[in-house]
């Protein structure tokens, strides 16, 4: 725990692992309780599991949410989800007071020739963690995600900003353990084709034993990407929103007991990957260079890197006490300072927000 760099404002908190760049931990204080929406894996703090480097650095410690560049497994001496999930940053300032907390952070090595910076922001009149990433020079096309990931006792309902395409890879990532069809694509998401019939992906599914991976492709002239999950058990309302110009995709990863390989074991349960990025889905690095089925979608798969060239990642999680019976959302905007969330009923819910994050 002495490795882990912590940011703390009145009413939030996180912990940031500088060994790696992991957002390990991330807290809300709310009616008198703590919410403490994101996900950390069950061998953590198992020494066996974490001196076996078979296993990639980002799987040995698993937990919260961490940037990937690149994202998934390309070969060629990266590690799984790229360096920047895997090596050293470098801790170039952290500034807290009453207000506000801010940490800056470098890569140590470069991603594809480009220099990666990471920069965090608390603030102490919203419950929401600002993540900026920006990529300076570099070349060839580079696949990038945000990998948070969030555990649901119980029910849970998810809701999304408008869609294009739902799409799952050609097969499943562990053959006869899945809860989706493969390959399958729609554009409805309350009627995606199951393992055994059709399924709605805005309800978690309660059944265990299954791995799988479906990509949402935002739809056309979107201006902020966004999904909320709704968990009954915590009586949270779990907000992650983005910038659909970088990350034009959001991919939800369902960790459910149906990895059985060391370590995961079949203890990896009941967690759902939030994965917004710029990639060709589960697909690799050279796919997402090339044609493949997101592109042919109508989104880029890769940010184009060039000497001189800057890329601005921004992301926001956030977490709040659940509104008395809400279970959807329906819209989610931006006016000025506020962030307005809307129900099924019509309900809204205000939060303040920095002005100008997304402004591209």
């Amino acid at each position: 725990m002495s490795d882990l760099l912590t940011l703390s404002v009145p009413g939030a908190g996180l912990r940031l692992d500088p060994r790696l760049g992991t957002l390990t931990s991330l807290w809300f204080e709310a009616d008198g309780r703590r919410i403490t929406p994101l996900h950390t894996a069950p061998w953590v703090d198992d020494p066996d599991v974490q001196s076996d480097e078979t296993v990639p650095l980002v799987d040995r410690r698993l937990a919260g949410d961490f940037f990937c560049a690149p994202f998934g497994t390309t070969g060629g001496g990266v590690p799984h989800h790229g360096f920047t999930a895997n090596s050293p940053w470098e801790v170039e300032e952290i500034t807290q007071t009453g207000q506000g907390a801010v940490a800056r952070l470098t890569l140590l090595r470069p991603v594809q020739g480009a220099r990666v910076t990471k920069t965090l922001q608390l603030s102490a009149y919203d419950p929401l963690v600002y993540q900026t990433h920006v990529i300076s020079g570099g070349d060839e096309g580079l696949t990038v995600a945000h990998h948070p990931m969030l555990r649901i006792a119980g029910r849970g309902w998810l809701s999304f900003s408008p869609k294009r395409l739902a799409i799952t890879p050609e097969a499943p990532s562990v053959a006869g353990r899945n809860w989706l069809s493969y390959p399958a694509r729609t554009t409805d998401l309350s009627l995606f084709p199951g393992a055994n019939g059709p399924v709605d992906l805005h309800d978690y599914p309660s059944v265990t034993g299954h791995e799988d991976f479906i990509t949402l492709i935002e739809a056309a002239g979107s201006s902020l990407g966004w999904t909320v999950l709704i968990r009954e058990a915590e009586d949270d309302l779990v907000l992650i929103l983005k910038d659909p110009a970088a990350l034009p995709v959001t991919m939800l990863w369902y960790s459910n007991g149906g990895r059985l390989d060391a370590p995961w074991n079949g203890r990896h349960l009941r967690v759902l990957g939030i994965e917004d990025g710029c990639t060709a889905g589960a697909q690799g690095l050279l796919a997402a260079r090339g044609q493949n089925s997101i592109r042919m979608a109508g989104v880029a798969t890769v940010l184009p890197l060039a000497a001189g060239r800057v890329h601005t990642v921004r992301h926001v999680i956030g977490a709040v006490a659940r509104p008395a019976d809400w279970v959807r959302v329906t819209g989610v905007r931006l006016e000025g300072a506020s962030l307005r969330l809307t129900d099924g009923a019509g309900e809204v819910l205000v939060l303040p927000f920095k002005y100008g994050f997304f402004a591209r």
